[in-house]
Formats: C-alpha cells, sequence, structure tokens
C-alpha cells in the first residue's frame, strides 16, 4: 500500500494535508511540518498529495 512520503524542505506548513485527509492521519510536528502520525488509519487515497500546493507529498509504497 502507498503512504505519503512529505519533502521536509517543501512542506510550507500551510495545513491543507492535515485538513484535507479523509482519516486524520497527519498532523504537523514540532517544526510545524506536516507528518504522518497514523500510518495503520491511512488507506492510501492520496488526497494529501492531490492537495499539496507545493507538491511536497508523494505517495510511495510502504516497506
Amino acid at each position: 500500500m502507498e503512504r505519503p512520503v512529505i519533502d521536509r524542505e517543501e512542506c510550507t506548513g500551510c495545513g491543507i494535508c492535515i485538513d484535507e485527509c479523509p482519516n486524520e492521519c497527519l498532523e504537523f510536528d514540532s517544526e510545524d511540518i506536516a507528518t504522518l502520525v497514523n500510518a495503520e488509519a491511512c488507506d492510501g487515497c492520496g488526497t494529501c498529495e492531490e492537495v499539496c500546493p507545493t507538491e511536497a507529498i508523494t505517495m510511495e509504497e510502504s516497506g
């Protein structure tokens, strides 16, 4: 299954991905960068990747 991978250099901390995630899998870390906090709930829908204005999120196969 694919999971979101966030490029910390490209993430601006806008929060759109966090707001739009239907499964509440993403949150801000201590540096206000989006991070996957609930991989078990992630269904790989790709909404976060679609809404990211800086293209900081890519969906990649999880190990």
